[in-house]
């Protein structure tokens, strides 16, 4: 068996380095080189047991013997996360992003920082220098943000987005909102006291993202926060469909982002959509199903469709309705119901405080158990409604079609946790979409390494960042080392860069 550098933990808790030589027998000699207290240490007493591992070759002088360096330790030049920074920049530039910015350099630097360990734009210059590469001053930086905030730097990047995501006139694009709050007493005509997605009363603004049916980002706008969901999707859709010369593109939302204003306007622009739609009446296929079942339990998974086609005076398209029943969603209703139900009964009865419960109806200073909306909730519990004016689509693909919006949550909490999109550290509005640009990029960064690797963004940056490429200067020579990488690591690597045996 040949020999071999280890590393293992010494009792004082610094990491010794050693060559192992085993003989096929099972003898073997450890040779002891050195014990490290930090990185530095660990990859020069590494570099030194190489090369005591190359016997037999001639012996290079490394000139250790001239000049103060004598005697001392070797000195690191550089020491870099080399496959982290190199992934990340393979992914910003397949994105288009180099040519979208115009080579930008400290816009780049800032994305890529932020997929590293998101921060303040000050801290990032820590977190570059940490990975090993040069950054611009905080002066530069500060300089450039407005221009990340301009309208037509923002498009260039959404028009990068759309070209790697390939859309079309039959794309799917999903669209949704959410809130990002600051703490701050008073609003200021931008950030304002609104519906907020986390139950908070702090100023907030709303943010709406578009993104393809993968949850790749292809639009990120801001609003006021004190300004409904139903007004913020067409501002967004429209902006990116102007920007992108489409002339349709099917919609796919949830029903709290649709207003009876909503979807008469998407029809009046000649859009196809997907829509959730909420159901407060039972739907008459479904009265009519049960008229001529009784006594019989809805198949799990059964679809009912109802046909809305358009009357003679109206300039919208046919459109088709489908309620879906599925058993477990019926299960959890109905035990919610039921507890809603015992709330109420208590309160009633006297022996709970009168609190926000949508079964107790109030008449003057009379309560009682609304009985009926009771008996309605019961029937409609299970039953999901969808409805879409594309036309010679299934039930299965509509459905399937709606249940992508999981993905646009992916990528919502994505900007909120592993890139931490939420403004702390900007007032103005023009800092705000400055910010909220480069969390976009980081964010389209991100998912494309999820895409390739398999791996969260987390998982990714967190492996590749602890595999660094050191070089040491030792006299007149300068040598490069680096920890061999995992395996699964390598196959990550190999799918991000495209080399042959990826897999």
């Amino acid at each position: 068996m040949s020999p071999y550098v280890r590393t293992v933990k010494t009792a004082s808790g610094a990491r010794a380095v050693q060559i192992v030589y085993s003989s096929r027998r099972g003898s073997r000699e450890i040779e002891h080189i050195g014990s490290a207290h930090d990185d530095a240490e660990l990859e020069m007493l590494k570099a030194i047991a190489r090369q005591r591992l190359a016997a037999g070759q001639e012996e290079l002088d490394l000139g250790l013997d001239d000049g103060p360096a004598a005697g001392g330790p070797l000195e690191i030049a550089s020491s870099r996360m080399e496959h982290l920074w190199d992934a990340l920049s393979r992914a910003y530039a397949a994105l288009g992003f180099d040519a979208a910015s115009a080579g930008d350099e400290v816009f780049r630097q800032l994305v890529l920082a932020r997929v590293i360990e998101p921060t303040s734009k000050q801290d990032s210059l820590r977190v570059l220098d940490e990975a090993g590469i040069t950054s611009v001053s905080y002066a530069t930086v500060k300089r450039r943000l407005p221009l990340y905030a301009a309208d037509r730097w923002r498009t260039a990047l959404a028009e990068a987005c759309a070209a790697h995501a390939r859309l079309g006139p039959a794309s799917l694009v999903l669209y949704d909102v959410s809130t990002l709050y600051f703490e701050t007493d008073a609003g200021d005509g931008f950030r304002e006291p609104g519906f907020s997605k986390e139950r908070r009363l702090d100023p907030q603004i709303t943010i709406g993202l578009l993104t393809d049916a993968s949850g790749f980002p292809l639009m990120v706008q801001a609003f006021e926060g004190n300004k409904t969901e139903t007004h913020t999707m067409l501002p967004v859709i429209g902006a990116f469909m102007t920007a992108h010369r489409l002339a349709d593109v099917t919609i796919v939302a949830d029903a709290g982002m649709i207003s009876e204003a909503n979807k008469q306007a998407i029809e009046e622009a000649g859009l196809s959509f997907i829509l959730g739609m909420k159901i407060p009446e039972v739907p008459y296929v479904v009265k009519q199903w049960r008229r001529e079942h009784p006594d019989t339990q809805i198949p799990d998974g059964h679809i009912f469709i109802q046909p809305w086609p358009a009357a003679a005076t109206q300039s919208r398209r046919d459109q088709m309705i489908y309620y879906q029943y599925r058993a477990d969603r019926a299960r959890r209703t109905l035990r919610g119901i039921d507890e809603q139900v015992a709330k109420a009964e208590r309160a009633v009865d006297g022996q709970a405080p009168v609190k926000r419960n949508r079964f107790i109806k109030l008449t003057g200073a009379a309560k009682s158990v609304n009985r009926d909306l009771e008996a309605k909730a019961r029937e409609l519990a299970g039953l999901k409604g969808y409805i879409t004016n594309l036309p010679g689509v299934t039930p299965a693909f509509v459905i399937e079609a709606y249940h992508r919006l999981f993905e646009i949550e992916k990528s919502f909490r994505m900007s909120k946790h592993d890139l931490k999109a939420r403004p702390i550290y900007h007032h103005k509005r023009e800092s705000i979409d400055a910010h909220l640009t480069i969390v976009f990029a980081a964010l389209a960064v991100s998912r494309w390494i999820e895409h390739r690797t398999g791996w969260s963004i987390k998982k990714f940056v967190r492996t590749a960042r602890r595999y660094r490429t050191v070089h040491i200067r030792a006299g007149r020579h300068r040598l490069t080392a680096a920890d061999p990488l995992p395996a699964d690591l390598r196959d990550a690597l190999n799918q991000i860069h495209g080399r042959e045996g990826a897999h």
